[in-house]
């Protein structure tokens, strides 16, 4: 498979990671928006929100889950965001399932 994350997750393509378990790699944005921007993936390959099926309701709680420990971690206690881009017209550039983990600053709306 021919996956940008894929390729992140087995270490074939270097990153700064953040945090590793059985079912996520977590790794700093190279392109952030903010003071802290993480990208939280599964190490399952999922192309999108869209694409999970209910056998992945526990990963995606899991993916939730750590985005809030992560977010304590890293002393986000004045706020964060938290997206999942799902689809080209959503903003998802890389097709792997991932959500954004973003702080440090007082976020704005609408985004974009």
């Amino acid at each position: 498979m021919d996956c940008l994350f894929c390729k992140i997750i087995s270490g074939a393509i270097p990153s700064k990671k953040v945090h590793e378990d059985s079912l996520a790699y977590v790794f700093a944005d190279i392109d952030p928006k903010a003071p802290v921007h993480l990208l939280l993936v599964p190490k399952k390959h999922i192309t999108s929100l869209a694409h999970a099926e209910a056998e992945d309701q526990a990963l995606l709680g899991h993916l939730l889950a750590l985005t809030t420990k992560l977010a304590a971690e890293l002393n986000l206690d004045r706020g964060y965001r938290t997206v999942i881009n799902t689809g080209a017209d959503g903003g998802q550039t890389v097709d792997h399932l991932h959500l954004h983990l973003l702080g440090g600053r007082a976020m704005h709306w609408p985004p974009g």
